[in-house]
This record gives structure tokens, C-alpha cells and sequence, in this order.
């Protein structure tokens, strides 16, 4: 996960990297990774300039589908929106 985000900090996307679904486009990655059994995931967003931040890096525990649960996804919306208004904020102080 780590080598994938390092690689959108250099401007690029690692084969990993896939859009999360609801985010209108590729501006929001997500990279998933298994490890003995369990499946986690990292959340980032490229939408940014010059910027990467990592909104979201959580365990899946569904035992069934594929689907990221509602309460994570609120979880992105709400720090994508804080990553924005952080942006923003630093922008204005430059």
C-alpha cells in the first residue's frame, strides 16, 4: 500500500490503484491488499495539486461482497472534504 501511495506522490499510479466507485472519476484511489486472510484497504485522493493525502486506511470485515461499507464511505466524503478545505487554507498562505 505504502509503494502505491508512494507512486502517486512521484505523479503516478501503480497497477494496485483503481478509482473508488462515488467519487466521480479517478481523483479518489483506492488500493486494496490481502494478508493471511484478511483484506485491508487505503484510501487517497490525487485530486489535490501538488498533494497527496490519505483520507482513509481501514481492516474489511464483511464477511460478504466486495462493497466498501456506508460508514467508511461517509468517512471519505467527510475527509475529502477536509483535505480540500485544508488545501485551501494553505494556498491562501503561501
Amino acid at each position: 500500500m505504502g509503494y502505491a501511495i508512494r507512486f502517486a506522490q512521484q505523479g503516478l499510479k501503480h497497477d494496485a490503484a483503481k478509482p473508488l466507485k462515488g467519487f466521480g472519476g479517478a481523483g479518489v484511489l483506492e488500493v486494496v491488499s490481502d494478508f493471511k486472510g484478511d483484506t485491508f484497504r487505503a484510501v487517497y485522493t490525487v485530486r489535490i495539486a501538488d498533494a497527496v493525502y490519505v483520507l482513509h486506511a481501514f481492516q474489511k470485515k464483511a464477511k460478504s461482497g466486495i462493497a466498501t461499507p456506508a460508514v467508511d464511505l461517509d468517512l471519505i466524503r467527510r475527509r475529502l472534504k477536509e483535505a480540500e478545505a485544508d488545501f485551501d487554507a494553505r494556498k491562501g498562505t503561501r
